[in-house]
């Protein structure tokens, strides 16, 4: 069979999101939660408490409402997460981990260690070469409304392509190839 290469990159980058999946189904295994529940958890914890309400969350991992407050109820039932209402609207709320919560997030953030071995044995120069590719599909995907909030550096007011230089007003300097974000935490959209 003759596949063009476009498909090959294709059907490699769905076999490294499987196993993806099954790195992060075996790890949710371990903690009777759902994968979603775990990503869920390790988001809280790399990101504002301000962002972590139901329909940041929704936005983030392309689900429905409903499916992230089911997901965030199951947390908050095992005191995984709590819950802190918004003193101006009652009906809206952010998530924290509780320190039970952040005992998983700690013992599982390094579900995809096995991943990080097999990206070590690239060189730096392939490293920086992937991470631009990756980034240009992630906000080709995005452009086109295949995947939506996209807090990387390409879709940042802040970010700059100067030549051949990446650079961040924000910062005030030039980005390095390995310096880009994938998720920023001070991304602004673009206009």
């Amino acid at each position: 069979m003759n596949q063009s290469i476009n498909q090959k990159i294709t059907y490699g980058l769905e076999r490294i999101a499987k196993a993806f999946r099954v790195l992060l189904w075996e790890e949710s295994k371990l903690y009777k939660i759902s994968p979603i529940q775990i990503q869920i958890l390790l988001f809280c914890a790399s990101h504002k408490q301000e962002n972590l309400k139901v329909s940041f969350l929704a936005n983030e991992f392309d689900l429905t409402k409903a499916t992230i407050s089911d997901s965030v109820k199951v947390l908050i039932k095992k005191e995984l997460l709590s819950k802190k209402i918004n003193s101006s609207d009652s009906r809206s709320f952010t998530v924290k981990l509780t320190k039970k919560g952040n005992e998983i997030v700690n013992k599982a953030k390094g579900f995809t260690s096995v991943l990080n071995k097999s990206i070590d044995s690239l060189t730096t120069i392939e490293k920086e070469n992937l991470l631009a590719n990756i980034l240009s599909i992630i906000y080709q995907l995005n452009q086109q409304k295949i995947i939506s909030t996209q807090r990387m550096c390409l879709t940042c007011f802040h970010y700059e392509k100067k030549g051949n230089t990446n650079y961040c007003n924000l910062l005030g300097t030039a980005l390095k190839k390995e310096e880009l974000q994938i998720d920023c935490p001070d991304h602004k959209m673009t206009a």
